[in-house]
């Protein structure tokens, strides 16, 4: 195999397809990236059999073949070239010799027949949204799924299509995140659970742009994603995933309306006495025309006004300051408002237009020290 292509262009589709290669694995193959050029395009896959990615790269192929390389030392070597052409060329004996400007390398590649290709998925009728709109909807839900593998379901974000409405939710028994949007086409009903694992990679490799799309294809067990020159294919997380609509009341007692900026501020300023790993809840003290946040730590006490329109009862309540931040943090509107019905019921930040609702559970600050 023989073939040039420009330092960019490799280091790009090197960098995509690496998110797919596995931190730890017992089968040594899997540590490596396939360069496939024994067609007439440059294939870079990789595959670590929950999640695969396959993108295409420009450049010219002189002899056709194919080799796997180690991952790691690939994208190091490709990453650390000149910005210039790159000539990546094989022998019989697996040898790779990877040129450019005067840098020269050689590295032992292994067999490309040993590779784990991505499955083979027939794709039709595709989900098409903008990239922007995926890349937004991940970033604004993917901070409440649990890190913790005891509960498969939260370590994933469900993906649901309901003709021309596409709605995720993610929760970590603690809050949950629901974005809804509405599609240029009707499709039929979806619902399916993505590991949040490839949401996030996938958030890191679309570019984000609002012209381009992204096609997405569903089976029984896997989710593609199709966009630009790159192919995504992941498992899909088995299971019922919760009953949200029960979880979700429009019943309120407290209603308040408040500056977002103001109150995200207030609150991270609170949590510079917070010591990370200490749970120290931020209680908030609504009453007619202003709300009070106070926190209390070993390091010191803060409290602040701030200004709001309140209906309703007065009420205290306690959260986690953090799941405060991290939906206000995603949430583009200047007023927000926020739904509460007393100090051990959940609180509700949620929009008229329910394109987004989050919510989160209080602590009981009263026997928290």
């Amino acid at each position: 195999m023989k073939l040039v292509c420009t330092k960019s262009n490799l280091l790009n589709g090197v960098q995509i397809v690496s998110k797919a290669v596995p931190s730890k694995t017992t089968m040594p193959i899997l540590e490596c990236i396939l360069v496939d050029a024994s067609l007439n395009e440059i294939k870079l896959t990789a595959n670590d059999m929950e999640l695969g990615i396959e993108t295409i790269i420009e450049g010219d192929i002189l002899e056709r073949g194919i080799i796997a390389l180690d991952a790691k030392i690939f994208l190091e070597i490709v990453r650390k070239l000149p910005d210039n052409d790159v000539t990546i060329e094989t022998d019989s004996n697996l040898n790779v010799f990877i040129t450019c400007e005067k840098a020269n390398f050689n590295i032992v590649g292994k067999s490309g027949d040993d590779f784990s290709y991505l499955p083979l998925i027939e794709r039709e009728d595709p989900v098409i949204l903008s990239q922007f709109t995926l890349k937004e909807m991940i970033r604004q839900t993917i901070f409440s799924i649990s890190d913790n593998d005891t509960n498969k379901l939260m370590s994933g974000e469900l993906f649901e299509i309901n003709e021309d409405e596409f709605k995720i939710v993610s929760l970590d028994g603690h809050r949950i995140s629901i974005r809804n949007n509405n599609l240029k086409n009707s499709y039929e009903h979806k619902k399916v659970i993505v590991p949040g694992k490839t949401l996030n990679e996938i958030s890191k490799i679309l570019t984000g742009e609002a012209d381009k799309d992204v096609n997405i294809y569903f089976t029984d067990k896997h989710i593609i994603f199709e966009f630009d020159q790159t192919v995504v294919v992941s498992r899909l997380i088995e299971g019922e995933y919760f009953k949200i609509d029960q979880m979700i009341s429009s019943d309120y007692e407290t209603k308040v309306k408040i500056n977002k900026k103001e109150l995200l501020s207030c609150i991270d300023r609170a949590t510079l006495l917070v010591k990370e790993g200490d749970k120290k809840p931020i209680i908030i003290d609504i009453k007619d025309g202003s709300m009070e946040l106070r926190i209390n730590s070993v390091i010191g006490s803060m409290n602040e006004l701030i200004d709001i329109r309140k209906e309703g009862k007065d009420l205290m309540i306690g959260f986690n300051p953090k799941f405060l931040i991290d939906a206000l943090k995603v949430i583009d509107d200047e007023e927000i408002e926020m739904y509460m019905v007393n100090p051990k019921a959940p609180c509700f930040i949620k929009d008229a237009n329910k394109s987004y609702l989050y919510l989160i559970l209080p602590v009981n600050f009263n026997a928290v020290r």
